[in-house]
């Protein structure tokens, strides 16, 4: 148990450190400063002079947003279109057939909202075509969007005047080919050299040793598993995710993918100190994100570590922790640690079945995404940040009676708005889409046999129902995979929430950031308040956890909550 504890220690502290280079290296690209990766210009532009963009043009924040829309619907449509026809397509040694609409409409969407919620097995619901061209491209693409919208951010927070925030095609390419890319080749290489495999032959047939026959699954698997945990993209080649040997052989690839996962994220914060020359103010966010990201992450180890009740009633030992869902190579508490990690980021892969985590790890893991302020995805986990912080400025303002001014820039009605709108609409659409799918079971007359969704009634099912919604909405695509998710409902409900919980939280902060651009800038003086000090951290964390935790506690009050204490009864 020792040994999986500092374990845990060991990879929480080795992603720090490497984000803190990579984030001065993320500064520079956003900034346009040389870098060793420069090489990469010559293809960037013959990508430019192909489809007729000029990357150059500088662009205000309803350009850049326009852009993003656009970009996003084309990619949206090249998604379906293969999709509903993959099998007519090369590359499809195991014959897979096309998917039905409303299933190809929920992968298109989910795929491009930087999501992948799967609701199919990859290994028998895709062709490897499919995989390389539609799923591993928009990982790179929809985590490239992530990382532009940021850098919009960033340059808007850094103008003293102005309404230019760059060109989001450079920086979404930029992002793609210079942060993306590389890191994704180095550890697809790691992935190889660990045994997962990178083939464009069919299943291959296996005698086993009780003499039984097995089609056993393969393909190009390590590229897409590279890039599906550095974008936080988290869509599985398997159907099994990460808890598949394929795509994660061993403790070595476990490590290496669950840095991978927070890599970004993290560095992403620091980046911002970087840019605008502020690194204190980033180390408070930092901080923030820290303590909210361990607060979460010590009680899901500690729980899964202790094992479940219930097995102890029955007189079985729990030496391990509780692992049913785990993969015995893995163990309790790095499952755990992966659990937390993955939620907390948009990244949604797994080394475990969720589904079978402690009650309150269970609610842990919902809570990373309800909050979706700890991180976060590749770019947009600070700007989910952003929006509290403009509203702890706002709130920190009226308790000292004075303007709010973040950066010299004041923040007004409007931004304000802006930011109360984004906050306010993650939980409706969570909770708003829970009641509707718990409404719709309960009124059903048999729901078990006509909806066949739930396999686990009572509190856990109302857990999988909430759970799935807050998912979607969080953009993350992880699941409780009790629930029987490819129906029409959950493929169109939770892709509205896939949409609407991936732009509406890009296009206001941005919009926040274009307006406090173009406003005027009064320098700093004794009485602004002072966003690199240690009690605007404790504000902005108050603000994290009053407005999110609370607007979710009464459906997990009534989800993992009422399961823990049933089994303490």
């Amino acid at each position: 148990m020792n040994t999986e504890i500092l374990s845990v220690i060991f990879i929480v502290t080795a992603i720090v450190v490497l984000a803190y280079p990579l984030g001065r290296y993320i500064s520079k690209v956003f900034k346009g400063e040389k870098t060793f990766l420069d090489f990469f210009a010559p293809v960037e532009n013959i990508i430019f002079r192909i489809s007729g963009i000029d990357p150059y043009r500088d662009m205000d924040w309803k350009e850049n947003m326009k852009a993003m829309l656009t970009i996003n619907f084309i990619w949206f449509m090249w998604a379906m279109l293969i999709l509903s026809l993959q099998n007519l397509f090369f590359w499809n040694p195991d014959n897979i057939a096309a998917m039905e609409p409303a299933q190809a409409f929920n992968t298109a969407v989910s795929f491009m909202t930087n999501t992948n919620l799967q609701h199919y097995s990859g290994e028998t619901g895709a062709s490897y075509l499919t995989q390389l061209i539609v799923f591993c491209f928009l990982q790179f693409v929809s985590a490239g969007t992530g990382i532009a919208a940021a850098a919009l951010l960033f340059k808007g927070l850094a103008n003293k005047s102005g309404s230019n925030l760059g060109n989001f095609y450079s920086l979404m390419l930029k992002s793609s080919t210079r942060i993306l890319l590389p890191l994704a080749i180095l550890v697809s290489v790691i992935l190889l050299i660990n045994g997962t495999p990178m083939t464009f032959s069919g299943a291959q047939e296996v005698i086993t040793l009780q003499g039984d026959t097995v089609n056993v699954a393969r393909g190009p698997v390590a590229p897409m598993v590279a890039i599906k945990q550095l974008g936080t993209n988290g869509g599985g080649f398997f159907g099994t995710n990460s808890a598949h040997p394929f795509e994660n052989p061993n403790f070595i690839t476990n490590t290496v993918e669950i840095i991978s996962i927070l890599l970004i994220p993290v560095a992403m914060v620091f980046a911002l100190g970087f840019y605008l020359n502020r690194k204190k103010f980033a180390y408070i966010i930092f901080g923030v994100m820290f303590i909210g990201y361990l607060s979460l992450l010590i009680p899901s180890v500690y729980f899964e570590m202790n094992g479940n009740p219930e097995i102890e009633k029955m007189g079985i030992s729990q030496p391990l922790g509780s692992m049913e869902g785990k993969e015995v190579r893995f163990g309790s508490a790095s499952s755990a640690l992966w659990g937390i990690t993955t939620t907390c980021t948009s990244n949604g892969s797994v080394n475990s079945m969720h589904d079978s985590s402690t009650p309150l790890s269970g609610m842990m893991q919902m809570l990373g995404m309800q909050l979706n302020a700890f991180f976060g995805g590749v770019g947009v986990g600070f700007i989910n940040m952003f929006t509290f912080i403009v509203l702890a400025i706002f709130i920190s303002g009226l308790m000292v009676g004075r303007t709010p001014e973040l950066l010299g820039k004041k923040i007004e009605a409007r931004e304000v708005k802006i930011a109360v709108l984004v906050a306010l609409m993650h939980p409706l659409i969570i909770l708003s889409g829970t009641a509707l799918a718990a409404h719709i079971w309960a009124s059903t007359a048999n729901p078990g046999e006509i909806l066949k969704w739930l396999n686990n009634p009572s509190y856990h099912g109302f857990s999988e129902m909430f759970y799935e919604f807050t998912s979607g909405a969080a953009n993350n695509g992880s699941g409780f995979e009790g629930l029987g998710d490819n129906t029409p409902f959950w493929n169109i409900g939770t892709g509205i929430a896939m949409l609407l919980g991936r732009f509406i939280p890009i296009i206001g902060p941005v919009a926040i950031a274009g307006l406090l651009s173009q406003k005027k800038y009064t320098p700093e003086s004794s009485g602004s308040l002072k966003i690199d000090s240690g009690i605007f951290g404790v504000v902005l964390l108050s603000v994290v956890l009053i407005l999110g935790a609370l607007l979710f506690f009464p459906g997990l009050a009534l989800g993992p909550v009422s399961e823990f204490f049933s089994i303490l009864r």
